[in-house]
């Protein structure tokens, strides 16, 4: 079967964060609009991946449905006129096309950090849900195989997943490293504004940590401690929560140093006291350094790490696009494959029937001995037989012209009809 496989794109690329933040689907709403789509349109091999940066979703459809698509999005979001951003939506109606883009997202070749390494488990997150609501087939399982086995060999073969390219995920990086002989590091988080946010998303990946998050909007700090399981400060109680934490990251913005060396010589420092400040201008003072067991990194050094990532992933770029055409290329001799399999089987089909209704025909009073011989031979000769256009359709997919090649041998031997051929 030849599978029209389609995709709808929403992405920071051609969308400002108000309208990701209208369409981003959260877990409910994926498996919802799922059954939904299940249900009133009989889609297969259906994909939808929701994250921060895009909304996506990849079908298999013989029809464009990426109107009616959009209008159940609005309808999971309570959107009245949902249509209306049919714009920001990049439409991949072609089949390769929709391919190729799930290959280059699910590798980070499209992500706002190139090579993010979060986008992979997302995608299969997503794939994870598809196949749970039984909306993935052969098709999508052995797509989304083909991507994962794509991804494994990115990381092993280029630098493309190497080291930390963002600033936020370079500052987690950097404490995971600074930490790494302290049993259940402390972190206390203060600013949650667009950095701060990026930030505390990406301490998840500190599973021995203790996190706490303190913002001058209490509310806000109270939602990401609930999404993230981290414990939430009163901004006012931040100063006596530096005290007992391991780390301090500062994403403050003031005109002056919010943390000051006055205020970090109060504290007992036991060990060390990681400082980390991602504020411009910056928000921790730099004599704090003078005080023992301080250590303090400040955006520049972090902003210099990233870059450095950065240059060497954009480098890797050429390989992983020639890993990418290479698992393609693969993926479509298999989809190929595929689309001449129910042809061979109805073929194989057709011709035992033959066999069989001639053996009964033939063989009425034969004798155990004899009809076993024939049935060998036959059986011997079929396969034989069919042996020709079956190496006639494979050859005729790899010149892709297998839907020719499909229509001549089912007219010969009229394969669509049920029961054996007319002419036996």
């Amino acid at each position: 079967m030849q599978h029209k496989f389609k995709a709808l794109s929403l992405s920071y690329k051609n969308a400002p964060v108000e309208i990701r933040e209208l369409v981003s689907l959260d877990e409910a709403a994926i498996r919802s609009l799922l059954g939904k789509l299940k249900e009133f349109f009989s889609v297969t091999d259906t994909l939808i991946l929701s994250t921060c940066n895009r909304t996506e979703i990849y079908y298999s459809h013989e029809l464009d449905l990426s109107t009616e698509i959009i209008k159940l999005v609005g309808l999971e979001k309570g959107l009245e006129d949902a249509v209306s951003y049919i714009e920001y939506f990049r439409i991949f109606h072609d089949d390769k096309e929709a391919i190729n883009h799930l290959f280059r997202v699910a590798m980070g070749l499209e992500a706002q950090v190139i090579g993010d390494m979060q986008i992979s488990n997302q995608v299969k997150r997503a794939y994870q849900a598809s196949a749970d609501m039984e909306m993935a087939g052969p098709f999508l399982h052995r797509l989304m195989h083909t991507i994962f086995f794509t991804n494994k060999k990115v990381v092993q073969e280029t630098a493309f997943r190497d080291g930390a390219a963002s600033v936020s995920y370079a500052a987690v990086e950097l404490i995971e490293e600074l930490t790494s002989n302290t049993h259940h590091p402390r972190v206390l988080l203060v600013g949650l504004g667009e950095i701060g946010e990026d930030v505390a998303k990406n301490l998840v990946y500190l599973p021995d940590a203790e996190v706490s998050v303190s913002n001058r909007t209490f509310s806000k700090a109270q939602e990401m401690a609930v999404e993230y399981g981290f414990k939430a400060i009163p901004f006012e109680d931040c100063f006596e929560t530096m005290k007992e934490a391991d780390v301090i990251i500062s994403s403050v913005m003031k005109s002056e140093p919010f943390i000051t060396k006055k205020l970090v010589s109060t504290f007992d420092i036991k060990s060390y006291k990681l400082f980390v400040d991602l504020s411009v201008p910056r928000s921790i003072d730099t004599l704090v350094e003078d005080i023992p067991g301080v250590l303090l990194y400040n955006v520049d050094n972090i902003k210099s790490k990233a870059s450095e990532t950065l240059s060497k992933r954009t480098a890797a770029i050429p390989q992983v696009e020639a890993i990418i055409s290479e698992s393609i290329r693969e993926f479509y001799d298999w989809k190929k494959e595929m689309m001449v399999s129910p042809t061979i089987n109805k073929l194989k089909n057709v011709l035992e029937q033959i066999r069989k209704g001639e053996l009964e025909r033939y063989l009425k009073n034969a004798d155990a001995e004899q009809y076993e011989i024939i049935d060998r031979i036959t059986k011997s000769m079929m396969q034989k037989i069919i042996k020709v256009p079956v190496v006639q359709l494979r050859a005729a997919c790899k010149r892709d012209q297998a839907e020719e090649m499909i229509e001549i041998i089912t007219d010969i031997f009229d394969l669509e009809k049920e029961g054996t051929p007319k002419n036996s």
